[in-house]
C-alpha cells in the first residue's frame, strides 16, 4: 500500500524583509534632529554676520509655520494619495494605512491658533492674554487671513473624521489661499502674481511630500500582501510627482527672481538670512531629486521593485526637513531690493 503524501499548505508569498541598517538609522535620527533645531537655532545661525535685526519670536513663529505647513503635507497627502491608490488595479483598498489627518488637521488649528495670537498682538509674541487685541484679527488683513486658517483647519478636522475624508481638500485649499496671500501684502509689487506663485508652489510642494508619505505607509502596509500593488502606486506617484517637482523648481525660481533681483541673488544668497535659508532649502532639495531618481530607477530597471521603498523613504524625511526650512523663510526679514 503506498504511503499517503502529506499535502504541504500553500507558502504566501512575502517580501522579503530587510534588516534595518544601522547607517540608515543614524541618517534618520540626524536629520529628525537637524529638522527639530532648526526653528531654536535656525534664525540666528542665519542672520549671523548679515547686520539683519531678528525679530522677537522668530522662533517661535517658526515652529508654528511649520506644524501648519507639515498639516497641510499630512492632511493633502493623504487625501491625493488614496486618489492615485483607487487608480490602481487589485490594490487592497479595504487596507489603506490608519489617516493621520484629523490629528494633523487639529494640530494645524492650534499652531494657526498660536500665529493668530500673534497678530492680535500687533505682529509680536504675547506675554499674556492682557496682550491680545481680538478686534485686531477682525480689522486687519492679516487678521482676517489668520482666522481664515484657523475655521478651515478646524472644518479639515472634521471632514477627516467624516465618511468623506476627501471634502477636506476644500478648507485645505482655503489654508493654503490664506497663506498665499498672507506672504504678499498690498504694499509689494504685483502682490496678485506673487501670491499666484506661491499658491502654486505651496499645493505642489504640500502634494509631493505629503502624497509620498502616504505612499510610503501604503507600501510598508501592504509588503507582505500586496508588494506589487504597493510598488505600483509608487510608480503611479513618482510619475505625478515629476510634474510637481517641475511646478516646484519654475515657481520657486521666479518667487526667487521676484524677491532678489537677477544682479543681487548670488551675494544675497550669503549675505542675508533670507538669501542663507534659500540656498539652504535648494540644496536640500537637490538632494531628495537625486533620492527621487534613484527610486525611479529601482522602480523601472530592477525586478525587486520594492527595493525603491529606501531612497524614497530617504526622500520623505529630507523633504520634512525642507518643509522647516519653508517655514524658517516666513519668519526671516524679506532681503532689500538693491
Amino acid at each position: 500500500m503506498a504511503a499517503r503524501v502529506p499535502a504541504t499548505a500553500p507558502v504566501a508569498h512575502r517580501a522579503p524583509r530587510r534588516r534595518p541598517s544601522v547607517g540608515r538609522a543614524v541618517a534618520v535620527l540626524a536629520l529628525v534632529a537637524v529638522a527639530a533645531l532648526i526653528p531654536l537655532l535656525g534664525p540666528s545661525a542665519a542672520l549671523r554676520g548679515t547686520g539683519e535685526a531678528q525679530a522677537p519670536g522668530t522662533a517661535g513663529i517658526t515652529a508654528l509655520r511649520a506644524i501648519v505647513f507639515a498639516a497641510l503635507c499630512v492632511q493633502g497627502g493623504e487625501v491625493f494619495a488614496a486618489r492615485l491608490a483607487r487608480r490602481v488595479p487589485g490594490a487592497p483598498l479595504d487596507r489603506l494605512p490608519r489617516g493621520w489627518s484629523a490629528y494633523a488637521a487639529w494640530a494645524g488649528c492650534v499652531a494657526a491658533l498660536g500665529l493668530a495670537a500673534v497678530v492680535a498682538n500687533g505682529n509680536l509674541v504675547p506675554s499674556s492674554l492682557g496682550d491680545l487685541d481680538i478686534g485686531r484679527l477682525y480689522d486687519t488683513r492679516d487678521g482676517r487671513l489668520a482666522l481664515l486658517e484657523v475655521n478651515a483647519f478646524l472644518a479639515a478636522a472634521l471632514c477627516a473624521r467624516s465618511r468623506r475624508p476627501a471634502v477636506a481638500a476644500l478648507p485645505l485649499a482655503a489654508v493654503v489661499v490664506a497663506e498665499a496671500l498672507r506672504a504678499h501684502p498690498p504694499v509689494e509689487d504685483a502682490p496678485l502674481v506673487g501670491s499666484g506663485l506661491t499658491l502654486v508652489h505651496l499645493t505642489c510642494g504640500a502634494l509631493w511630500a505629503g502624497g509620498l508619505l502616504y505612499v510610503l505607509r501604503m507600501l510598508r502596509r501592504w509588503r507582505t500582501s500586496s508588494p506589487e500593488a504597493g510598488a505600483a502606486v509608487l510608480g503611479l506617484y513618482a510619475r505625478v510627482a515629476a510634474v510637481l517637482f517641475a511646478a516646484i523648481t519654475v515657481t520657486g525660481t521666479f518667487s526667487t527672481l521676484r524677491r532678489m533681483p537677477p544682479g543681487t541673488v548670488l551675494d544675497q544668497l550669503t549675505e542675508t538670512a533670507y538669501g542663507r535659508t534659500l540656498l539652504a532649502k535648494v540644496l536640500l532639495v537637490a538632494v531628495v531629486a537625486v533620492l527621487a531618481l534613484l527610486a525611479r530607477y529601482r522602480l523601472r530597471h530592477t525586478e525587486d521593485r520594492v527595493s525603491a521603498y529606501v531612497p524614497a523613504r530617504g526622500e520623505v524625511i529630507a523633504l520634512g526637513v525642507v518643509v522647516v526650512l519653508s517655514a524658517l523663510l516666513t519668519a526671516v526679514p524679506v532681503p532689500i531690493h538693491w
